[in-house]
């Protein structure tokens, strides 16, 4: 599903190095199994339809990232990813996030403007089409 939903930037941007669709099982299953990960499919219509991991080590100084949301093609801009957010936000507290997305995407930069993320003004040039850009929330 990851591969899926990711597929369309990883053929626009070519990121072997850093897109969830280029990611290797081993690299996933050890995502898993870190102790501070939580992994949460996002059912619409009675299927998985995406999936949400978010960091939170429980430290109360410590943000909690989310890292990757994603949403499977036929089902974005449903308002899925929206209520995926509010509900991991609930679920680990609602301050205190961090994320970084492709500032050239900008749909995925007004949903996260949306829901209460501000750029903190750090960028990262990943290829000459592509940089991240990142976002908080306190």
């Amino acid at each position: 599903m990851q591969t899926e939903a990711f597929q369309d930037l990883y053929k626009k941007y070519q990121d072997t190095e850093n897109s969830p669709a280029a990611e290797n099982i081993d690299k996933t299953i050890m995502r898993l199994q870190q102790p501070f990960t939580y992994y949460y499919f996002i059912q619409e219509f009675d299927e998985n339809v995406g999936a949400v991991r978010v960091v939170d080590k429980g430290e109360k100084d410590t943000a909690k990232r989310i890292s990757p949301i994603f949403v499977l093609p036929q089902y974005q801009r449903l308002g899925i990813a929206q209520k995926a957010i509010r509900m991991v936000e609930a679920l680990h507290g609602s301050s205190n996030w961090e994320l970084s997305t492709i500032l050239q995407k900008k749909v995925n930069c007004r949903l996260y403007e949306k829901m209460g993320y501000r750029q903190t003004g750090k960028t990262e040039v990943i290829t000459d089409k592509m940089t991240l850009v990142f976002y908080k929330k306190d």
